[in-house]
């Protein structure tokens, strides 16, 4: 192996920008196209069923695919799998933008799905192999001013569209020339050292998990609108995605050798709370904001360009916070106090969202936002950050996706099961405000989505009524989701963020030729046979270093004689 050369700072934001533009993409993706949403669905004939899973359709390709891209950046060349991830999206945005029906429309974002999967997970996975954890929360701050900008500027520029003579499928073009730029400036900025070593991938725990994900993601979304919670298809259903899981789960422990998501990882306590709260976030951010959009223009009357100004509340919060709890988090190497604090702040705004009706004072419902921005903004970067602090390097990828992967879950879940309940409310009160108005009913209840402006002026307030009350429930929902997150971090035990690449007690190769590391290895290790039967897979890999830092401690020693890493 060759030594690669230690990157420094200049060379880490030169290749965080290229990173950068290709989250941007992942998360501009979403949020250009939701002030369309209404607009498309009323051009393509679509029902709030449709609505749903135009958002949905993404949500469910990219969380059954996200760990599968974690553990392929395990093993693989990470510059390659992000520039696929790019062009698999690109694709998807192109379909999309041609897209003659609502079933073309969804089967279009599930192919972005694909690729929004492998960008949500490789970003963060590069950035951990060239970066310590303490120096990570400060480039995690530029992940969140990322986010930030694409929440804030998508559904602007979206609403603009929108109402331009390029109509929504403009919409879908937006993100490709920012792909292109980001396959160019990945191609020449981001270096990264090769890993060379024997793969196997667990095709079978792959596929087993994608497949029981999928069809319990299907279950409930379908459910309450195309048959009953509780009725025989929806127990098969269950039974089935259930099977398919414990069967995934035997593979992973029992069978693959290089599983997707490795069981070890939920021997670590900060693993499994800052997974079950990310899935928590999940659900509570996506299942219940991604309807704020529909709440403005249905309820409230405004154009996409005005739901999109009303979007700055929120985000406005969340740069604040993602900013500078990252640069205090790698100032000072502690974290937990902002996590608490982040997700009380979400706790509170979602109950706070939850008393909002037709009539509430916009300037209010801001206010709210913000708070639920503000709290975001300090959880949500960060709680990945906390599992990357106690993850070896060998399973960065699969530990990074699998927090990634539970979180899209949940907000699979919650805009799945939220939009339902949506719909089911909305379709209730307009019928019986129908009914009180003398009305006939039928046909009125279907969850079909009307164009507002055209409608007589009683019906529109039925609707807009309708809509704001349902809302607000939405955010009611979502307040335990939130609170259980809180629980989960507050059970967190902190550890300050190491400050080199590896821990303390991985193996690392020298980077010299083949004959030198097997006799450090044959040195180090007794004779078993062969030198892959004394090392393990993983330990044959460089990790870059910073400028001036010293090279990670051989496995059985420390940096220093407290055993912790000395400070850089």
């Amino acid at each position: 192996m060759v030594a690669a050369k230690a990157m420094t700072h200049r060379e880490v934001l030169e290749a965080l920008s290229g990173l950068l533009l290709a989250m941007f993409v992942a998360m501009v993706s979403s949020t250009v196209v939701t002030n369309a949403l209404p607009r498309i669905v009323a051009d393509l004939e679509g029902t709030q069923t449709g609505y749903t899973w135009v958002v949905v359709a993404t949500l469910l390709t990219m969380t059954a695919t996200t760990p599968l891209w974690g553990k392929l950046a395990d093993l693989y060349d990470k510059k390659i799998l992000v520039q696929s991830a790019l062009v698999i999206f690109t694709i998807g945005s192109l379909i999309a933008a041609f897209a003659p029906s609502m079933e073309v429309l969804i089967g279009a974002r599930a192919v972005q799905g694909l690729g929004v999967g492998g960008l949500t997970a490789l970003v963060q996975v590069v950035i951990a192999s060239m970066v310590s954890p303490r120096e990570r929360g400060r480039y995690s701050g530029y992940i969140g001013a990322v986010f930030a900008l694409a929440t804030v500027s998508g559904p602007l520029i979206g609403g603009v569209i929108v109402d331009s003579p390029l109509g929504w499928r403009g919409c879908f073009f937006v993100p490709i020339p920012i792909a292109a730029l980001a396959l160019v400036v990945l191609q020449r900025r981001l270096h990264l050292p090769r890993i060379t070593r024997q793969v196997s991938i667990d095709w079978l725990g792959a596929l087993l998990i994608v497949g029981g994900v999928s069809i319990l993601l299907v279950w409930v979304s379908l459910a309450g609108q195309q048959y009953d919670w509780v009725s025989p298809v929806s127990g098969l259903l269950v039974a089935v995605g259930v099977l398919v899981i414990a069967g995934a789960i035997y593979v992973e422990g029992c069978v693959a050798t290089e599983p997707v998501i490795p069981l070890r990882l939920f021997r670590d306590r900060t693993t499994v709370l800052a997974t079950i709260a990310s899935a928590m976030i999940g659900v509570a951010m996506f299942g219940s904001t991604v309807y704020l959009s529909q709440y403005f223009q249905l309820a409230r009357g405004m154009s996409p360009t005005e739901a999109g100004l009303m979007s700055i509340a929120m985000v406005g919060g969340l740069l604040v916070t993602s900013i500078v709890t990252g640069r205090v988090i790698s100032a000072t190497g502690f974290w937990k106090r902002y996590l608490v604090a982040g997700a009380l702040l979400t706790t509170v705004g979602f109950a706070l969202l939850g008393t909002i009706d037709d009539t509430t004072s916009l300037w209010v419902i801001g206010g709210f936002m913000a708070l639920i921005g503000l709290g975001i903004g300090a959880t949500m970067q960060n709680l990945v950050l906390a599992v990357q602090n106690n993850t070896a390097q060998a399973d960065m990828g699969a530990a990074s996706a699998t927090v990634a992967f539970f979180r899209s879950m949940g907000g699979a879940v919650g805009v799945s099961a939220l939009g339902a309940l949506l719909n089911h409310q909305v379709s209730d009160k307009l019928s019986e405000g129908l009914a009180r108005l003398g009305i006939d009913a039928s046909g009125q209840g279907d969850g079909s989505i009307p164009d507002i402006t055209t409608l007589p002026a009683p019906v529109r307030d039925l609707y807009q009524q309708a809509f704001g009350e349902a809302t607000g429930h939405l955010f009611l929902v979502a307040v335990p989701f939130a609170a259980i997150a809180l629980l989960c971090i507050l059970a967190i035990k902190e550890v300050p963020l190491r400050t080199t690449v590896d821990r303390d007690d991985e193996p690392v190769a020298t980077p010299v030729t083949a004959r030198a590391e097997a006799a450090e290895v044959a040195g180090s290790v007794e004779d078993t046979g062969s030198v892959e039967d004394a090392r393990p897979a993983h330990a044959a890999r460089y990790v870059p270093e910073e400028a001036g830092a010293r090279r990670a401690a051989p496995v059985g020693h420390h940096r220093s004689s407290t055993g912790e890493d000395d400070p850089r």
